[in-house]
């Protein structure tokens, strides 16, 4: 029986040499997953793209996000989609754990935090993709390098409780003189709800009093992040000196 291959499509069309040409952002979802697949099949005889347009429809029936699905599938669900096979959902899976492992992997020595992206990096292994909620600090000193990083608490799927006595207690215990808090949202959702916006007013008032200026409170979930610092007025409400 004759295969669809990528191969087979016009080079106008074809995603590889369109992720060479213009970068892998410029791909669709199904077109990333046609790379992957490199032949296609299912139900009409479906071209790579199209086999992988299918997938994502498939999985997403019961999802509204399916690449949210695909982060934790396996083999098997895999399979039972039409023209999926052992070697397309091997592959599939394999591409998914190499993703989470480079995104969560810390970079080279990190020893001075500068920016929130350094930030999140380092603690991407730890609250990224947790299923409960996970309140963490980068402590640091005056020059901003790493002195540690501890998680403060474990909440549930939903919520976490971090007091900010607890926060403060090791940020002093350890001898640091800048801090950074984060948190996780295991739904993917960036968005800071009133809680968080709350409990940022008293660290922020409480980095005040005690002269250890908070230089952000980050958020992370499904493989982004968002900071408060830079998406809020907070830290124009309650300055914090030299930070």
């Amino acid at each position: 029986m004759y295969t669809l291959r990528v191969a087979d499509l016009p080079v106008s069309d074809r995603p590889r040499e369109r992720l060479i040409e213009r970068g892998s952002h410029s791909l669709t979802d199904a077109e990333l997953i046609a790379i992957l697949l490199g032949t296609g099949q299912g139900p009409g005889k479906l071209s790579a793209v199209g086999l992988g347009q299918y997938l994502l429809q498939q999985l997403s029936q019961h999802q509204r996000n399916s690449l949210s699905v695909l982060r934790d599938i396996h083999v098997a669900e895999l399979m039972k989609v039409p023209g999926i096979g052992p070697a397309k959902a091997t592959t599939i899976v394999a591409a998914i754990e190499l993703g989470k492992r480079a995104f969560s992997s810390l970079p080279d020595a990190p020893t001075v935090i500068e920016n929130p992206e350094t930030a999140a990096a380092l603690l991407a292994n730890q609250l990224m993709w947790q299923s409960q909620e996970r309140f963490a600090v980068l402590l640091l000193d005056v020059k901003h390098r790493l002195l540690s990083t501890q998680i403060i608490s474990i909440g549930t799927a939903t919520e976490t409780i971090a007091h900010p006595r607890d926060i403060f207690r090791e940020v002093i215990r350890q001898g640091a003189t800048r801090v950074i808090v984060a948190h996780n949202h295991p739904s993917g959702q960036l968005d800071a709800s009133p809680e968080d916006i709350a409990l940022t007013r008293q660290l922020l008032s409480g980095a005040q009093l005690l002269g250890i200026p908070l230089l952000d409170h980050l958020i992370l979930g499904n493989g982004n992040f968002s900071s408060l610092r830079q998406t809020t007025t907070l830290w124009e409400e309650y300055p914090q000196g030299d930070s």
